[in-house]
Parts: structure tokens; sequence; C-alpha cells
């Protein structure tokens, strides 16, 4: 049994602090909302986002972070891409200095374009550095928090650190691999929401199923090459975080990025769509993110570039798209 503090009380941070108490640990959530974490934990389920699943005995919700980070040997990170600075900031000063920090979130920071990983090495005391590991793949909250089958990959660079992470975590019908990559693993859980906006586009205006084939394919090699470009392993978007992450995001009805290209295809305005969705949906950010950083490191990304005009210079979708098929013509490979 391990002591673990999840940072991050929404749908995908609960759903890990689950899984984390269904393998016995000791477990303490933090919302940022005081009065909500108080409410979820009286109620023993978190009643905004996964309202049908009961927590399991060891988890806690609470909203103070010093508690939740007290004596912590397994900090799990879950809070959105663009608060990770500010909340890391303030938590770094409670954790110990034996803990291993773990990100579950998903992005890329905008103005800085750095990584989680990056974020945290910035903000982290740097006795922490070595055990900062990352956590993605195919894994729906919702599903998560039902324990059904899943198979994630933790990411670090410290192999007894990984291990411990995975090892954590690993249980029930939740498979974890383990993978040096951390590059790789992050930018894949990252890049995929932008592609799965673009699935959603496509499938709102009724392309059909070989167009989201298409966007899935060629989605995966714009991720490979800036990844690549980032010193990721080409391999790594071959599993778990990448093609896998990168499948279920863009086919899977619950997912809220594909469901917010798919309203932009029925010919939603965004700020109607994340109203109603209600929820973070990272890709949004993380598409202006992901243009920046291609433009900034030289590889093309044009999906992308069509999602960013999409969202922010409101390029009607049939233009878009248009204009992706438009393309000159070339090699796969090339």
């Amino acid at each position: 049994m391990q002591r673990c503090g999840v940072l991050g009380g929404g749908s995908w941070g609960t759903a890990l602090a689950m899984q984390l108490a269904r393998c016995g640990h000791d477990v303490k959530m933090w919302d940022h909302r005081p009065d909500r974490a108080a409410t979820h934990d009286r109620a023993r389920r978190n009643l905004q986002y996964l309202p049908d699943h009961a927590f399991p005995d060891g988890l806690r919700v609470t909203g103070d972070m010093g508690e939740a980070l007290e004596e912590a040997e397994l900090v799990v990170t879950v809070v959105p891409s663009q608060t990770m600075r500010g909340v890391m900031q303030e938590a770094g000063a409670l954790m110990a200095e034996r803990a291993i920090v773990c990100s579950a979130s998903k992005g890329v920071e905008q103005v800085t374009l750095c990584t989680m990983d990056e974020v945290l090495h910035q903000v982290l005391p740097e006795v922490l550095h070595d055990r900062i590991c990352a956590l993605s793949g195919p894994s729906f909250a919702a599903e998560v928090a039902r324990d059904l089958p899943t198979a994630v990959v933790v990411a670090g660079r410290d192999q007894l650190a990984t291990r411990r992470v995975a090892t954590a975590f690993h249980g029930s019908n939740f498979r974890v691999y383990s993978s040096t990559d951390i590059v790789g693993v992050e930018l894949g859980g990252a890049l995929k929401n932008v592609m799965a906006i673009a699935c959603g586009v496509a499938d709102g205006m009724k392309m059909g199923l070989n167009a989201r084939a298409a966007i899935i394919t060629r989605g995966l090699a714009e991720i490979t090459r800036l990844a690549v470009k980032r010193g990721a392993n080409p391999l790594t978007m071959a599993g778990l975080a990448g093609m896998g992450d990168l499948v279920l995001t863009c086919t899977g009805n619950l997912s809220r990025n594909r469901r917010v290209g798919l309203a932009l295809g029925e010919g939603k305005t965004l700020s109607e769509i994340l109203r109603a969705l209600g929820q973070v949906a990272e890709g949004v950010a993380t598409t202006r993110s992901a243009r920046e950083l291609g433009g900034r490191v030289g590889v093309e990304l044009p999906i992308t570039e069509q999602v960013h005009a999409i969202i922010y210079d409101e390029k009607p979708p049939h233009e878009a798209l248009a204009d992706l098929l438009g393309r000159k013509q070339k090699a796969e490979l090339g």
C-alpha cells in the first residue's frame, strides 16, 4: 500500500483515484472547490462527473491541497494543462522530497509551448525532477471508473520510479506498460485531441467513414513528424499513447474533443459548444499550441492548421476540408 495524492477532481482525476484505491492504496484526491470536495466525499461518488460510480474504500476527497499531499509517496496531477503551472507551483512546496510525480494531463501549454513534463521541471524542486513520469493511453474516464478493461503506458527517465508508478496503478482490469519515451508519450496524448476535433468535424458534416479513416491515418503521420522532431521514438506513436489513444479519441462518443468537432461540423459556434460541454476539451487550447510548436520547429501540420482556422478564424468547415483535399499530391512517406 502507498499513500497517494491525486490533484484534480474532474472525471479523469476521479477515475484514476478510484483505480489507485482499487489497488489497495490510501488515496486522497484534491478538488480546488472545497464545497464540492466535501459533497463528493460525503456522497462517496463524484456527483458532477461520474455520479453512477461509487468510490472504493480508501479514497477520500479534500479541498485542502496540503492534506492531499501530506506524506504522499505518489502524486498524480490531473489538472487541465493550462492550469498545471500554477497548481504545481503551489504543490511543489507541499510535497515530500521522496515523492514520485506522475502527470496524467494531456496538453501543451500556450505561450511557452511546454509539455507538462517541461512545466513540472520548471516549477517543482530539483530533487523531484528525476522522478517525474507521464501516464497516457486509450482510456475514457467513465470506463476506467466502471473497471472495464483498459491498457495505458507510463513513461519516465528513472526506471525505478517508472516501475513504481506502473505497479501502483496496475491491477484488476487496468493494465500498465512502461516506457522511457516521455516526449513521445506526452505529445501523442496531447496532439490526438486535435485530430479528434478534426474527425468530429468530418463526422458532423457526414463525410463518411473513409474520411474519418484518412484523418486518423494522416493525423498519426502529422503527430509522428512533430514528436520525432522533438526527440521522440517513432515506435511510440504506434503504441498506446500514439495510435491507441488516437483511434479511441477519434471514434469514441465519450470523447469531449470529438464532440466539439461534431458540433462544429454541424454549424454550432465554439462558445455555445463549450458552454454546453461543461468540461475542459484539451484539444481546443492544444490546437493553438501545436500549430505554434510546429512553426517553431519547422514541421508541417496541415490538419492542425485547418482545425486552428475553424476554431480561431471561424473558417467554414467545408472550406477547410476543400483546402485539405486540394493540397499538392505527394508520396505517402515523403
